[in-house]
């Protein structure tokens, strides 16, 4: 519920953050950019300006309730936190951001790290990649 879940990450509960919180439980696809959120708030008539949306995405990330991602150059996407760890490909041609989970990739990269004498704390991995031309 989002009400509690704003009340549990120590946030007053008004309307922009309860409706900006909606629109990112509902979003398809997953990762939007903060022009997409006040696109889709003006769409269904709320009165919720650009600056509006920017602080309370602000505010959600500080939270833990978002991700904030740099996939492409200026171009900030922003999902919901919904605690599993998982890793991305962007599009390079299309832009569109495909998620997955790979426990191989997970277990190497710890590897890799001890191997140089580190533990990993936090990581992200992002794939660029291009659709393969067909063979032949």
């Amino acid at each position: 519920m989002p009400t509690e879940e704003l009340r549990n990450a120590g946030l007053k509960v008004t309307q922009p953050r309860l409706r900006i919180l909606q629109l990112l439980e509902h979003a398809k696809p997953r990762h939007v950019t903060a022009e997409d959120i006040y696109r889709l708030l003006l769409e269904q008539g709320e009165d919720i300006g650009l600056a509006t949306v920017y602080r309370v995405l602000t505010q959600f990330e500080a939270a833990g309730l978002v991700l904030k991602h740099n996939f492409e150059a200026g171009q900030s996407v922003y999902e919901l936190d919904r605690g599993a760890h998982h890793d991305h490909m962007v599009d390079v041609d299309t832009g569109k951001i495909i998620e997955f989970e790979s426990e191989e990739i997970e277990r190497l990269q710890h590897v890799i790290a001890a191997e140089h004498g580190y533990e990993i704390q936090d990581h992200s991995l992002v794939l660029y990649v291009r659709k393969k031309k067909d063979q032949g």
